[in-house]
């Protein structure tokens, strides 16, 4: 986090994962409140923003998958790092593992992304 801090007081920005860049203008202020909220920024920028980052070119991909496969799949809503997916009842198993896929592979990381997955009639049922 440190090594965060430093590089965002001496950039005046932050990146996610796939290069987005968050402006922080008030990283170097004199008045010690904006700095701090400039660098509390930097800290959190960087990870919601690189799962912002994941979560969009998993839908791309899916969204790829679902076009060229003309399966029936509805993809419904994006909450945070959750897809909500409409599906014919007798493939949802066989198709929840395409999905889980394509969501794990969405970017090469160093570390394994872990992907779960829900079945169920409803989002509650889902979880």
């Amino acid at each position: 986090m440190d090594e965060t801090k430093e590089k965002a007081k001496s950039q005046g920005f932050v990146e996610t994962i796939l290069g987005r860049r968050l402006y922080l203008p008030q990283i170097n202020a004199k008045n010690k409140m904006l700095q701090q909220h400039a660098l509390r920024t930097a800290i959190n920028a960087p990870m919601q923003g690189s799962s912002a980052d994941i979560i969009k070119k998993a839908m791309l991909d899916i969204q790829a998958w679902i076009d060229r496969e003309d399966n029936g799949i509805k993809m419904i809503m994006q909450v945070h790092d959750e897809l909500v997916f409409e599906v014919q009842a007798e493939k949802s198993k066989e198709y929840a593992e395409n999905l889980r896929s394509l969501m794990a592979e969405a970017l090469k990381l160093s570390i394994p992304l872990v992907v779960d997955v829900g079945i169920g009639s409803n989002w509650q049922e889902a979880h």
